[in-house]
Parts: C-alpha cells; sequence; structure tokens
C-alpha cells in the first residue's frame, strides 16, 4: 500500500502519530532537544483528549519559537529552505486535533519532511516530486528520501496494525530518523566549517 493510501485510511490516532513523527525527525533543524516532543507523544498514549493536546502543543511551540538555525550565516540555502519547511511542519499542527485536520497536517508533513530529505541528501534523488514517491514510484530514490519514506510508511503501519501499542515502536522509528538528520546536518556543517 502507498504512503498516501496508509494517510488516507489512518485513523485520528495515526494521522498525529504520522505528522508528530514527520516532525520529531526535523527536530534538529529546529534547535530542539530529543525529548521537547515527549509531551505530544504521551499524550497520544493516554489519550489525554483534544484539550491537552492544544496545551502540549503550544508549549512545544513556545520551546521551539524562532530560535533554530534559519538564516545563520554558516548555512546554505537548502539547509536554510529545509528549516522552514520544518517550521511550517509545527506551525501548521493543529490545536484542535480533528480526523480532518489531523489527515491535513499528517499530509503536509509527509511532503515536507521527504523534502527536507531530499534537499539534505548528499546524493540527488532521480524522481521529479516526493508527491511519485509517496505514490510508490520508488525507482532512482537517493538514499536518505528512501529511509524517510520507509519510516513514514512504517509509523503509519504500527499505528494500524497495533493501535495504541504501536506507539512506542513508532517513537523509536522516529528516533532512529531523527539521528540520521542530525548526523546529516552536522556532517553538512563540518564540511562548511
Amino acid at each position: 500500500m502507498s504512503l498516501v493510501e496508509l494517510i488516507g485510511q489512518a485513523d485520528e490516532r495515526g494521522l498525529a502519530a504520522s505528522g508528530l513523527a514527520c516532525l520529531d525527525r526535523c527536530v534538529p533543524l529546529l534547535g530542539g532537544d530529543d525529548e521537547v516532543l515527549r509531551p505530544l507523544w504521551a499524550g497520544l498514549a493516554d489519550d489525554a483528549g483534544a484539550e491537552a493536546w492544544g496545551e502540549r502543543l503550544e508549549q512545544v511551540r513556545g520551546k521551539l519559537g524562532g530560535d533554530g538555525e534559519f538564516g545563520s550565516a554558516d548555512a546554505d540555502l537548502s539547509e536554510d529552505e529545509a528549516v522552514l519547511l520544518a517550521r511550517r511542519m509545527l506551525a501548521a499542527a493543529p490545536v484542535e486535533p480533528s480526523a480532518p485536520a489531523l489527515r491535513v497536517w499528517a499530509d503536509a508533513c509527509s511532503v515536507a519532511a521527504l523534502r527536507i530529505h531530499r534537499l539534505l541528501d548528499p546524493l540527488k534523488d532521480a524522481g521529479d516530486s516526493v508527491d511519485a514517491r509517496r505514490e510508490g514510484r520508488t525507482e532512482g530514490m537517493s538514499p536518505l528520501v528512501a529511509a524517510e519514506l520507509r519510516r513514514q510508511i512504517t509509523v503509519l503501519e504500527l499505528l494500524a496494525g497495533h493501535g495504541p501499542a504501536g506507539l512506542r515502536p513508532a517513537l523509536d522509528v522516529s528516533t532512529e530518523g531523527r539521528r540520521v538528520l542530525r548526523a546529516v546536518v552536522s556532517r553538512r556543517s563540518r564540511r562548511r566549517g
């Protein structure tokens, strides 16, 4: 099943986890630590409800504010664009997590995360668009984009197959992806430095 189909069939928890996992993997671009999104993950696990999600989201936005690396003197254009995409993911997160709002957000986060990985991948992706990748056309995919696509699919499959019990392994998948992106950003910085 393609990523687009998985997003189309996901329930509210799966959609929230999908968007949150994409954002979580991109936290290194926003200058956040590994724990900054934990309250949102915890809310998905404990069924805290829409009000708790909104409060926790505002706290995260406050912590990740405008203190990231966007526009820094030593960043290149692709990193600036990647940071901007990550900021938009955070800004677009719905305060009231209804299924329609979460579906739009999860879909937008999926596209943004794939674009971010495409921008930062040292090897060029041969495809014309990330939309083709999300629909299942994967020929000539660069390694970083391919890994991000696999992670997005895995998160949705875990939540669809295991419900709330899929949250812990989904978080593990996201944590692995965050480490990979952090290493890529660090490597690019060392090359410039």
